[in-house]
């Protein structure tokens, strides 16, 4: 090989290497830029929308709340579940081990006691009473116009019933009522209504007297009872119609002016909360245009023996309910709002800070 030969070939060598690096790093460039878009929008992408791999945890909180939000309906059966054994603990807790929830009220073998002893007495009370009802269906009502013997036979009955059962309660203040009933004047006695107690309860604190009730209409449909209000002529009123408590207005200022007492609850029906309710003015109403004085009773504990949800007492009242007798309230010279301000106060003084209505 000569000297001019291998010049050529180390020319040639020197340009194809030359050639070579120049477009080494043209591609190399390339790829740098290229590969520095897709870098971007990977970070990017990543902070805008996390990917389930990337964090579990919170992919798995968020695919529980999901579960959890679209199946509500699940979790109502335990709801139903809960509250009935919230009652039955609560009814246990008052009856003790042996007291069991019903239809129509919780029972415990006290007042399995109580319910049999009434229902026994209350057969021969309401025998008596249609013995009477035919007296005076025969007679014409020409005897007893007052109705004085049912009502004497029905305070019968529930002294029994209270004497067998230890349900009398203490009555404090019980010679305001002695005291009245020796002046000779008649008055409507108002109390606060917590239980199916009160109405024995204001019964035995009124005494062996003639006296009549002023009830809702529906009582009449209570076996035994709804016959003893029937047959005593006891007011009812029907609360939705509106011609049947004008008539219940007049019935009831007839009494007072025949010299007969009358009692209610002012509140209308019994307290769920064992607050004192508001009070509807009808039987101050009727006091005022009869002239008579109004008595406030408070009766304290009363669902503390024989709350809404029990069917009779599941234990006896004797130390644990009390009757407080305030002094009579005036009807004269007052309007039907004073009157019922001044006695709802009267009883609210009788009342424990868990009786009285929340301010």
């Amino acid at each position: 090989m000569n000297l001019s030969t291998a010049s050529s070939l180390l020319l040639l060598a020197t340009s194809y290497t030359e050639a070579f690096t120049t477009t080494f790093h043209k591609s190399t460039t390339s790829c740098v830029l290229r590969k520095r878009p897709v870098v971007t929008r990977f970070h990017i992408d990543t902070l805008a929308k996390p990917s389930r791999t990337s964090s579990p945890r919170f992919s798995s909180a968020a695919a529980a709340a999901a579960d959890a939000s679209a199946t509500p309906s699940i979790n109502e059966p335990t709801k139903i579940l809960t509250k009935q054994q919230k009652r039955i603990q609560q009814i246990k807790s008052e009856g003790g081990p042996l007291a069991f929830n019903t239809k129509y009220g919780a029972l415990n073998p006290f007042a399995i006691y109580y319910g049999l002893t009434a229902i026994g007495l209350g057969l021969v009370w309401f025998m008596a009473l249609t013995i009477m009802q035919l007296v005076y269906k025969v007679t014409g009502d020409r005897i007893d116009k007052r109705r004085r013997i049912p009502v004497f036979l029905s305070h019968v009955w529930g002294t029994l019933l209270m004497a067998f059962t230890g349900c009398f309660p203490k009555i404090e203040n019980g010679e305001i009522i002695r005291n009245f009933h020796k002046s000779g004047r008649k008055a409507m006695f108002v109390s606060n209504h917590n239980s199916w107690m009160d109405i024995p309860f204001i019964g035995h604190t009124i005494g062996w007297h003639n006296y009549k009730f002023v009830a809702k209409k529906e009582l009449e449909k209570v076996p035994i009872l709804g016959k003893a209000i029937m047959v005593s002529k006891n007011v009812c009123v029907d609360r939705s119609d509106r011609k049947s408590q004008l008539m219940t207005l007049k019935q009831g200022m007839k009494w007072l002016d025949d010299g007969v007492n009358l009692c209610t609850f002012p509140e209308g029906t019994r307290s769920r909360t064992n607050r004192l309710m508001p009070f509807m003015g009808g039987a101050f109403k009727m006091a005022q245009k009869a002239g008579a004085p109004v008595v406030p009773i408070s009766i304290v504990g009363a669902s503390k023996v024989m709350p809404s949800h029990w069917m009779f007492p599941y234990r006896p009242a004797r130390n644990i309910c009390k009757v407080i007798v305030h002094e009579p309230v005036e009807s004269v010279d007052k309007t039907e709002e004073e009157l019922n301000e001044e006695v709802r106060g009267k009883i609210i003084e009788g009342l424990p800070e868990e009786q009285r209505p929340l301010q």
